[in-house]
Order: C-alpha cells, then structure tokens, then sequence
C-alpha cells in the first residue's frame, strides 16, 4: 500500500521539494518570533523608544514573510497533492473499467462508488491537511524545543514531564479509532448502495406501493451511520483531546516552577517571557499532530479501501506483444469467427458452455437460439473478451482472441446488449461514442438501417435532443434501436445482437431486419427468441441445457 502510494508521489518530488523548502523557511521566521519577545521586554524595560521600534519592525517583517512563505507552500502543495490523489483515482477508474462483468455482479456498484469518491477524497483531504501541517509542526516542534533548553533546560524538563502519558493516551484510542473509521466507512458505503439501487427501482417501489418501506429501510440504515459517526467522532475527540488536556496541566507547573526562578532573581523576566512564548506554542504544535495522528488512523481505512480494488486482478489482460489482426482485403477484418471446443464456468458448478463448437463465415448473418441460460449471451461477452474461455479457443479471422491486440479486437467487434445503456446526452454523442469523428451523413446512414432515423430527425431538436439518464426519455424500442445504429457507426467487422428485436413491434422489427441485410459483408450473430428473425439468419445455431451439443448443432437454412 505505501509502496504503491510513493509511486504516485515520485513524479511531484520537485514541486514538494520546494515546498519543503518554503515551509523551512517560513517555519524558521515563526521560531524567532517568541524570542523578540524578550527584547521587546528589554525595551519596555530600559524605555527605550527606538529600541522599541525596530523590534516591532523586525516583529512585523518576519509576522509577514512567515505568512506568506507558508500560505505559497501550503497553495504549491495543496495542488500538488489534489493531483497525487488525482493521479491515483484515475488510475482506480482505469482498472475498474479492465474488470470483468463477474466482479460487478458480485461487488454493489454503491460500494465502488464510495471507495473511488468517498475514500480517495478522505486521502486527498488527510494529504492536503495533514501531512504539510505535520512537517510544519515537526520544524516547529523541534526548533521551539531548542530554544526552550537554551533559555533554561530544567524548565523544559518540567513542561515535558507528562509527554509520555499524553503519547500513551494517543496510542491507546488510536488502535480503537480505525476500527470505528472502518465500520463507519461501510455504513456510508451502505447508503450509497441503497440510493443507487432504490432510485433505479424507483418505478417498481411506486407499482409495488413499498415507497413506506423503502424510506423505512433508509431510516435504518441512516440510523446505522449515524451510531457508528457517533462511535468514532467520540473516540477522534478522545484520541485528539485527552492527551492535549494532560499537556496542559504542565503548563501550570511551568508557571509555579518559573515564577519561583523570577522571584528568586535565578532566571530573568524576560528569559521567562519568552520561555512562556514558547511554551505556549508548544502545545498547540503538540495538540495538532496529535489530531493530525487521529487524521491519518481514518486515512490508513481508506488506503486499505482503495488498496483492496487494486489488488481485484482484471480475468482479461492484454498478451505482451500481443499482434494486430490481419486485413487482407483493403485494410479491413474478414469477420470469421470460430468456437473451437470453448468451455466457460460462472460461479457455480456446471459450465455455461461445455465444448462449445460452431462457426460463423465472414459476411453470414447466424441465428443464435436456444433457452434462456443456456450460454447465449456468455457467447457475446466472449467474443468482444470481456471474459475468456476456461478453455477451448474462440478465433477471429484464424486467429485466437487472446493473441490479438484487446483495442483490435473490440474496434472489430461490435456488441449490442438487451438492454442497452445511454448516457444523458445527445442522441448524435450517443451515436459517436464508439467513433467521436463520424460524420453528420453517417450518423444518418446507420440511424435509417436501425429504422430510426425518421423517429430522430422528427424530434425538436432532432439529432440533438438530449436522451436524458440512461436514455429514459426514449421507449424501450427506441432506445435498442438507438444502440444498434451507435454500434452501425463504429463500423465493426462483427456486428452482435443480444434480443435486438424484443422491445419492438413486428413492423419496426422488419426495418431493423431489412436495414442489416443491406449491410453486405458485415458478420452478424443475432441472438434471439424470434423465430421470424431467426428465419432470415443464413444459419441456425441451436444451443440447449447450456452448452452446444445438441444433436443438429448446426442448421442451414
């Protein structure tokens, strides 16, 4: 996990040294400022007016400097260290879109969620925070802690003497304190969850009438986040407090002790007024890293968060040296495609697919059918690699998918789902999102072979009409027909379709048909339970109890 986190850090090594630097110098000015204290007395002391002056003007240059070398360290670093946490949360989404859809279908999506947001902006904002201020203190700590022994060593004993209860007292809550943070985390991670999954049912909980459950159930679990944010803000108020109120006490002893050396004549009043300047800010550098340290416990939970999506290993990875796909025939993919004895397990026990054998010529258009469970859609999520095989071989144009370049292989693949996802955008983005430079006149030629293009340009805004979340504003119907054009304009060598046809009428049904056949050349699977459709498919290819042995595995029609 550190490891991991300096590989992040590295690269931003000049920007941090030099706030490193600004911060030395800024905290060096801070440290001289108790010390005029004493000849600020002096003067006071001796009314000596001009004496009085230029201390106050060296008071007030080094107030200044210090400020403003502090306030441009902390503005370099907080950049600094919001794009260190930039970088890493980048760096998360990335591999969150390399895993397979069987680790989205055991993970809640509001628990992803919550460690890419909630968790790394929990780092960023301890980063930001914390470890500048951490340095800070450390210099100041360590510099104030100098002048303290040179102004008198027996009165810094004294005001250290109750530093090792306050430091057992940190210790001690904070071994707790990341345990609380943890539960917390997760309850927060709960809700998340919740929300996400109750607002995508949200037509189901009105027709169902469980509005009064749902908020129910999101009172308790509310409930539940509030308990363990109580928990754990009652032991950050502990692990930071306790142990600053024990050094406290030791300024009382600091002032009986002192005033007696004044008294005495054994130690100066203005040694002893800067001796108490500093003591003063000693507790508050000591009173914040010890704040600082209950800040970094909640930091550490969420690293670990983090650090578990990382260690997710993705099932499909790119072969190093992995080889373009062949294009003989004016630069473009034949789309022969070919199962040779494939077999697939999910989670269970018995396979998906079972041997699975069967092929598909470059430019046929094949039926794939069969009952529900039976592997069909797994054949999709195999051929654009979003698994592979446990084992067997799938091939593109004669060569295995595993060898070929992942950005190859999908650019030559294209996959129309049952129920395809839209962003809140434009129709025409929408379209583009597979090819962002195609053309106004190619959006239109795939929009009329998916028999929507009149749908489109009949809109307000037509092609710029905005589809709105997930594509809700559009019918189920239109939605599919939407997808199947976006995946048209990508131009794929192999062009699936999972149930492209349940949501449409027989009417819209026969447009999407006749405008596939006039794409020549392009390999289409269908995947469907329509025997019209599967009717104009060049080949049948029946699948039954899950796997492809069936007797007649291979029907021409």
């Amino acid at each position: 996990m550190l490891r991991r986190a300096l590989r992040y850090v590295v690269p931003y090594g000049p920007r941090l040294a030099a706030v490193s630097a600004l911060s030395l110098c800024g905290t060096l000015l801070s440290l001289v400022l108790p010390y005029l204290s004493k000849f600020l007395l002096d003067a006071l002391l001796a009314r000596d007016s001009a004496r009085l002056t230029q201390v106050l003007l060296i008071f007030a240059g080094a107030t200044a400097a210090s400020f403003l070398l502090n306030t441009a360290a902390g503005l370099i670093y907080t950049r600094a260290s919001a794009e260190i946490l930039f970088d890493m949360r980048l760096d998360l989404y990335r591999h969150l879109l390399r895993l397979s859809p069987r680790f989205y279908a055991r993970t809640r999506l509001g628990e992803i969620v919550s460690r890419l947001n909630n968790d790394i902006g929990e780092i960023q904002r301890v980063a930001s925070d914390t470890v500048l201020a951490w340095t800070g203190n450390v210099l100041f700590l360590a510099g104030t802690i100098g002048f303290m022994i040179w102004l008198n060593a027996r009165l810094f004993l004294l005001s250290a003497a109750l530093i090792p209860a306050s430091v057992w007292a940190l210790v001690h809550f904070r071994q707790r304190l990341e345990t609380r943070v943890a539960t917390m985390r997760q309850r927060s991670a709960d809700i998340g969850s919740f929300l996400i999954e109750t607002l995508r049912g949200a037509k189901l909980a009105a027709v169902s009438r469980a509005e009064s459950r749902e908020s129910e159930r999101f009172r308790e679990k509310n409930g539940a986040f509030i308990a363990a944010l109580m928990d754990m803000q009652r032991l950050t108020y502990l692990s930071g407090g306790l142990p600053g109120l024990i050094l406290t006490a030791s300024t009382i002893l600091v002032f009986l002790y002192g005033g007696h050396l004044v008294v005495t004549g054994t130690l100066a009043l203005s040694s002893f007024v800067a001796f108490l300047a500093y003591q003063m800010r000693l507790l508050q550098p000591v009173q914040s890293m010890m704040g600082l340290y209950a800040g970094l416990a909640t930091a550490r939970v969420s690293l670990a968060r983090v650090e578990e999506l990382f260690a997710t290993v993705p099932e499909v990875t790119e072969k190093p040296g992995a080889a373009a796909i062949p294009r003989p025939v004016h630069g473009r993919v034949k789309g022969r495609v070919e199962f040779d004895h494939v077999t697939f397990h999910f989670d269970r026990d018995a396979p998906v697919l079972d041997g699975a054998t069967f092929t598909v010529e470059a430019g046929e258009t094949a039926a794939l059918v069969g009952p529900s469970g039976s592997g069909k859609s797994t054949v999709a999520d195999l051929l654009v690699r979003l698994l592979d095989p446990d084992s067997g071989v799938i091939r593109l144009d004669g060569c295995d998918l595993r060898d070929l370049r992942l950005d190859d292989v999908r650019s030559s693949v294209g996959l129309v789902e049952q129920e395809p996802f839209l962003f809140h955008d434009t129709v025409a983005n929408n379209l583009r999102y597979g090819r962002p430079d195609a053309t106004n006149e190619e959006l239109q030629e795939a929009a009329r072979a998916a028999g929507i293009h009149d749908f489109l340009a009949a809109l307000p805004s037509g092609y710029d009409t905005v589809v709105g979340e997930r594509g809700l504003a559009l019918s189920a119907g239109e939605r599919q027909r939407v997808a199947i054009a976006r995946a048209l304009v990508a131009r794929p060598a192999v062009l699936i379709l999972d149930e492209p046809t349940a949501a449409l009428d027989p009417a819209a049904e026969d447009r999407v048909a006749g405008g596939l056949e006039m794409r020549r050349g392009l390999t289409t699977i269908v995947i469907t339970h329509r025997a019209e459709l599967a009717a104009r498919a060049d080949r049948v290819i029946r699948l039954a109890d899950g796997n492809f042995r069936t007797a007649n595995p291979v029907v021409n029609r």
